[in-house]
């Protein structure tokens, strides 16, 4: 904010002093209702229009009313092509062990705990040794990541193979074919160590973490995880002219994977003559627990027996086979091009995909307790995988897949449930698809909380929420963003994420790098819009699990001596116990050290001008000279960054009775402000007419004015205008809560 513009309080005085008027008082206890769209502002019997805001830039409104200044954006690191887009992924291992995915043009770099993964102290790659996907070895003061796995020979024969991928200096990065416009349509979900990642335009597959340092990424086999039997044979005892044809499946552990058929062997014999039999062997499977064994019947091979781990032979000795049970057939749906998945997801201990450019309104569920394996057998058994086509007026696409009590299938032109009809285990024969609503979801992969689903609509702009109506019995969709469509009028959504502590709140980028929030507690009634901005552009979002919070990720595009660098940042907490801890700078780094004046490593801000909070109290702002600034008096816990303006702005000020004050002209001539340690305050009736508050009282002079928990007064200057609004201002690196406001307003006559 321009410093000639501000004041410091002041009585009333002027022109209009003696103006003839109506004095009343107004009051706001909450602002929850955040940010409403001017096209309500007559709605004066909405109980939104009594906490709402005309206007809350940088504010976060909280559940329980207040608007807090939000912090700031840590710098992290810069993204590896900064002219390139770079699109943010969360992965959680666990709520200790969660990791933000960096994926940019054909690369993926980690992040954790506010820092980017490094590979650590790398072992030297030795000849002829067997490496594995995602293993990281050095050479010749290289390092390296394992792209395929392979018995070494010499390392420049491995090398020239594409074997191995070189890393920048100790970055761990993973090697994609993912393309810089394709990764906003990459969809994802997560198992365990496990992301499985689909878009139409790549074969699906899976990032896995093999340990700390180590992952990789390998195309999706549709196939079962155990391999069947070899060594297959067939030895009769006794002799006919009838032809026996058997074949043998392996089970994995849990008897829920069963491998495709071995090979078919034959023999002749009559085993209707007592004491004639055949027996059937195999080689050992490693991992199997059984074996099953199936017999030629009537043209399908039907099972007959089995044997348990160990036990390689069977004994048909005359076994009527079970035609109700057969050997499963391989199938892989997605094994070409233009029948690449689009959404993916798990339900009811199967994995799903959906959405192919060749049938775009199937579904694929694979076997019970599998990930991968498609296989049906003749005839269907419950546990089988399975197609399921959507039956719809339009053929549009499925594009997302969402557990919830159902399965909710969100399509470019409606919203429908996937369930058990009967109310026992999904199978292929109970599967049901009824519609719910005809909205349709954009391709912004959608955020789940609680019994909620929060999706970008596919037209127009804005969030739409899903939930489940005991009342109708199905699932009902309402405008999220209906108090505030002036924030989505004429702009997309491009990405999305949802924070739950220490607040709940969506995290919407908009197509022109405006960070949107929602205070979402649908249970409490609340639902309230803010947005955020920068210097610079919001372009991706991630929210993971660190501490006892969420925290925000964000890749932010900003302009630096005339040139485009992508930076990776994170939200810094609200929460602080002394003073000088603080954070509300953007792009921000942190000394915490001896007592200086001079600070270095702010490259990545050169020729930017800074805010600077020193030990608690607010620094002269400086310009980043040579990667420096350097400040007056020294200071042992400093932070540096771009300076965040803060704004809220009133709605305009009507009293519902007869409508008294509409079309009249209105002073604000002061504000009371219940505030929680706050500094850095000014208000007015526009942003270039601000009255600052006096934050020092008795602290000695060298000392930072404390923070204040009070009521505080401002008696601004004198603007008549038909609205009466109050723009309350902070742009210094200071927090701010504002609790509750009450305005002295006098009406014209």
């Amino acid at each position: 904010m321009d410093g000639s513009a501000r004041h410091h309080e002041q009585p009333v005085s002027g022109a209009w002093a003696n103006h003839a008027m109506t004095a009343i008082r107004t009051l706001q206890r909450s602002f929850a209702g955040g940010e409403i769209t001017p096209e309500l502002y007559g709605r004066l019997d909405l109980t939104k229009y009594q906490t709402g805001l005309a206007e809350c830039q940088n504010f976060v409104v909280l559940p329980h009313g207040p608007a807090t200044a939000r912090p700031g954006f840590q710098y992290i690191g810069s993204v590896k092509t900064v002219a390139k887009k770079t699109r943010l992924i969360p992965f959680s291992f666990s709520t200790e062990q969660t990791y933000v995915l960096e994926f940019g043009d054909q690369y993926v770099r980690i992040y954790t705990n506010g820092g980017q993964l490094l590979d650590g102290t790398v072992t030297a790659w030795v000849t002829a040794t067997a490496y594995t996907v995602g293993q990281i070895r050095s050479n010749g003061g290289t390092n390296y990541y394992c792209k395929t796995a392979h018995t070494s020979g010499t390392f420049a024969t491995d090398l020239a193979a594409n074997k191995w991928y070189a890393l920048s200096g100790s970055i761990v990065e993973i090697p994609t074919p993912y393309l810089e416009a394709d990764l906003f349509d990459i969809h994802f979900v997560q198992s365990a160590d496990v992301l499985a990642l689909v878009h139409t335009g790549y074969a699906p597959r899976e990032l896995r973490r093999l340990g700390a340092v180590e992952w990789e990424l390998k195309s999706i086999q549709f196939a079962p995880t155990i391999t069947e039997p070899t060594g297959v044979a067939v030895a009769a005892t006794g002799t006919g002219s009838i032809t026996y044809k058997y074949c043998v499946t392996s089970l994995a552990e849990g008897d829920e994977d069963e491998s495709i058929a071995s090979s078919v062997v034959s023999t002749t014999n009559n085993l209707n003559t007592a004491g004639n039999s055949n027996k059937v062997t195999w080689t050992n499977v490693s991992g199997a627990v059984r074996y099953r064994v199936y017999k030629l019947r009537g043209g399908i091979y039907a099972y007959v027996g089995q044997a348990t781990d160990g036990t390689t032979g069977f004994v048909d000795d005359n076994i009527t086979a079970d035609l109700g049970t057969t050997p499963p057939t391989a199938q892989d749906p997605f094994a070409s091009t233009n029948n690449y998945p689009q959404a993916v997801s798990y339900y009811e201990q199967r994995r799903v995909f959906a959405g192919t450019k060749n049938k775009p309104q199937t579904t694929w569920l694979t076997r019970t307790a599998t990930e991968s394996n498609m296989n049906r057998a003749i005839p269907s058994k419950d546990d089988d995988a399975m197609v399921i086509k959507l039956a719809a007026r339009e053929a549009n696409v499925i594009r997302h897949l969402v557990p919830m009590a159902d399965l909710i299938m969100l399509t470019s032109s409606g919203e429908w449930k996937l369930s058990s009809g009967n109310a026992d285990a999904l199978t292929p024969t109970s599967v049901q698809i009824k519609p719910q609503s005809y909205t349709g979801a954009s391709n912004v992969q959608p955020a789940v909380t609680g019994n909620s689903i929060l999706y970008a609509q596919d037209r127009g702009a804005g969030v739409r929420e899903l939930t489940y109506s005991w009342e109708t019995q199905a699932y009902k969709t309402i405008d999220a963003s209906i108090m505030a469509p002036h924030l989505f009028t004429g702009y997309t959504i491009k990405d999305m994420a949802f924070s739950r502590s220490p607040y709940s709140c969506l995290w919407v980028v908009r197509s022109d790098g405006v960070l949107l929030g929602l205070t979402y507690v649908p249970d409490q009634q609340v639902l309230g819009w803010h947005h955020h901005v920068t210097d610079g552009e919001f372009e991706s979002v991630a929210v993971v699990s660190e501490g006892t919070e969420d925290v925000l990720y964000a890749v932010v595009k900003r302009t630096i001596g005339g040139n485009t660098k992508r930076y990776v940042e994170r939200l810094h907490t609200r929460e602080f116990t002394d003073q000088a801890d603080a954070f509300h700078v953007d792009c921000g780094l942190t000394y915490d050290g001896s007592p200086a004046t001079t600070f270095s490593g702010l490259s990545h801000l050169e020729g930017k001008t800074v805010s600077i909070l020193a030990d608690g109290a607010v620094a002269p702002s400086k310009v980043v000279t040579s990667g420096q600034v350097t400040i007056p008096v020294a200071a042992s816990v400093v932070h540096i960054g771009l300076p965040i303006e803060c704004k809220v702005k009133t709605l305009p000020v009507v009293v519902e009775t007869q409508g008294f004050g509409q079309g009249r002209s209105k002073n604000v001539s002061a504000v009371f402000m219940r505030v929680y340690r706050s500094g850095g305050i000014s208000a007015g009736p526009s942003e270039d007419r601000q009255t600052q508050f006096r934050m020092r009282t008795s602290e000695p002079y060298g000392t930072a004015p404390a923070l204040k928990t009070e009521e505080i007064k401002i008696v601004i200057q004198n603007d008549w205008q038909t609205g009466g609004q109050v723009v309350v201002m902070h742009d210094e690196p200071l927090p701010m809560t504002l609790v509750s406001m009450s305005a002295e307003v006098e009406i014209g006559g």
